[in-house]
C-alpha cells in the first residue's frame, strides 16, 4: 500500500490538502471521493521530477486509446453539468488522468485556455488524440450551448464507431490471415518447389503442358527479377499511400470501396449511419442547417459522400428544401430521403434521423455477418484453385513421360 498526497476541493467549495494510503490511484479517488473531495491533483508520495524525467521519451509515443477517450468525454461532461468551471475541470484531468499522453495533453489545453483560446481550438491543436468529428462536434456545443448534451451524445458516437471499426476488423481477419497464407504458400512454391522440378524437366523430351510452362516462366521471373518486383512493389505502395493524401486520391479511394461487391453496401450504410447521428445531434443542439453541413462535409470520413454534400449544400442555399437535394443525390438511399421527408414535414427531423441512424446501426451489424459469411466460401474456392493449379503444373508433364514409357514398353 501506498501513501498519495493530493489537493482537492471539499464540499464548502474550500481548498485542502492531504494524504491517503490506498494501493492504487484509482482506489485513493474513491476514497476521497466519499469524503467529498472533489480531486484537483493527485501523486505518490516520495515522486521526483528525475522519474518524470527519464519516462517523458516513452510519454510521447503512448496513444490515447478509444476507452480512454470515451473516459475523458465523460468526465468533462459530467463536471460541466455539475457546474465546475472548464479550467478547474482541466487541472482535474490533468492529475486524475493515468495515461501520461492524455496528461500532457490537458495540461496544454488548459494553458491555452488560461490564454483565452475556445475549448475547440484548443482541441483542433491535438489532432492525434481528438479526431475532427471530436472537435466538430464540441464546436456545434458551444455554437449551440449546449456543450454537456453533446459531450453525452459524443460518448455515444465515439463508442459506436469504435464497435463498428472492430466488428469489420474482427470480420476481415480471417480473410486477411487466410489471403497472407496463400500469398506466402505462392511464394514458397515458386521460389523453392518449382525450380528443383524444373531441372528434371530439362531432361524431358517432351512438350510441357501450359500450367507447367507458367510456374516455370514466374519460377525464372522471381529469381531473376525479384530486386524490380520488390522496388515495384515498394513504389507502389508509396504512390498509393501518396495518392491518399491527396483530395482526388481520397476521392477516387472512397468510390471505388462504395461499389465493390459486399464491401461497398458496408461502406454505404456505416457512411449513412454516422452521417444522420452526426446531424441529428447538431439538429437537436440548435445548429443551422447550412453550418452543420459544413461541419459534417469535413467529419462524415468519406471523399465522395462529402462531395455530394456540397452539391447539397448548393440547393439548399437556394432554398429547395431537405429533402429533394438528397433525392438527387448519389449514395442518399430512398428509405433516408423519404425519412428526412417526414421529419421535415413533421418538424422532428433530429428525432428521423435518430431512426435513421439506428436502422443503420442494424443494417451494418448484418452486413458485416454476411460479408464473413461469404469470404469463408470464397477462400476455399481460391485455395482449392491454387492447389490444383500447382498439382496440375507438377504431376502433368510426370504423368506425359509415363504414357510415353508405357507405349514405348
Amino acid at each position: 500500500m501506498g501513501r498519495y498526497t493530493y489537493t482537492a476541493i471539499d464540499e464548502s467549495g474550500r481548498e485542502t490538502q492531504g494524504s491517503v494510503d490506498a494501493d492504487t490511484s484509482d482506489q485513493a479517488n474513491d476514497a476521497l471521493a466519499a469524503r467529498g473531495f472533489t480531486v484537483t491533483r493527485l501523486a505518490v508520495q516520495g515522486a521526483t521530477n528525475e522519474t518524470a524525467d527519464r519516462g517523458s521519451w516513452t510519454d510521447r509515443l503512448r496513444t490515447v486509446g478509444t476507452e480512454e477517450l470515451i473516459l475523458f468525454t465523460k468526465q468533462l461532461g459530467t463536471m460541466l453539468r455539475a457546474g465546475i468551471h472548464v479550467l478547474r475541470i482541466f487541472d482535474i484531468l490533468q492529475s486524475q488522468s493515468e495515461n501520461p499522453r492524455l496528461k500532457k495533453v490537458c495540461g496544454t489545453i488548459a494553458a491555452d485556455l488560461r490564454a483565452g483560446t475556445t475549448l475547440h481550438v484548443a482541441l483542433m491543436k491535438h489532432r492525434t488524440v481528438f479526431p475532427s468529428l471530436y472537435c466538430s462536434m464540441v464546436l456545434a456545443g458551444e455554437t449551440g450551448g449546449a456543450l454537456p448534451q453533446v459531450l453525452q451524445r459524443l460518448v455515444y458516437v465515439v463508442s459506436h464507431e469504435h464497435k463498428v471499426k472492430s466488428d469489420v476488423r474482427t470480420a476481415l481477419q480471417y480473410p486477411a490471415l487466410v489471403l497472407f497464407a496463400l500469398t506466402a504458400a505462392f511464394v514458397a512454391l515458386i521460389t523453392l518447389v518449382i525450380p528443383r522440378f524444373a531441372t528434371v524437366y530439362e531432361k524431358m523430351r517432351i512438350t510441357l503442358p501450359l500450367p507447367t510452362r507458367i510456374c516455370l516462366s514466374l519460377s525464372a521471373a522471381m529469381r531473376d527479377g525479384w530486386p524490380w518486383i520488390v522496388g515495384g512493389i515498394a513504389v507502389l505502395v508509396g504512390l498509393v499511400a501518396w495518392a491518399v493524401r491527396t483530395e482526388r486520391g481520397r476521392y477516387l479511394r472512397d468510390r471505388l470501396l462504395m461499389i465493390v461487391p459486399l464491401i461497398g453496401p458496408l461502406v454505404v450504410k456505416a457512411s449513412l449511419s454516422r452521417f444522420s447521428s452526426i446531424l441529428s445531434i447538431l439538429q437537436s443542439t440548435g445548429v443551422g442547417i447550412l453550418d452543420s453541413f459544413e461541419i459534417l462535409a469535413g467529419t462524415i470520413g468519406n471523399a465522395a459522400i462529402s462531395r455530394e454534400l456540397t452539391g447539397i449544400q448548393t440547393q439548399l442555399e437556394q432554398g429547395r428544401g431537405l429533402a429533394r437535394p438528397f433525392a438527387s443525390a448519389r449514395y442518399f438511399t430512398p428509405m433516408f430521403v423519404n425519412m428526412v421527408a417526414i421529419g421535415e414535414e413533421s418538424g422532428n427531423l433530429d428525432e428521423m434521423l435518430r431512426e435513421v441512424s439506428s436502422h443503420y446501426d442494424a443494417e451494418v451489424e448484418f452486413a458485416t455477418k454476411r460479408l464473413t459469411t461469404a469470404l469463408g466460401p470464397a477462400l476455399t474456392v481460391l485455395l482449392a484453385a491454387m492447389v490444383g493449379f500447382f498439382a496440375l503444373a507438377v504431376y502433368l508433364p510426370m504423368w506425359d513421360l509415363a504414357k510415353i514409357a508405357t507405349k514405348g514398353g
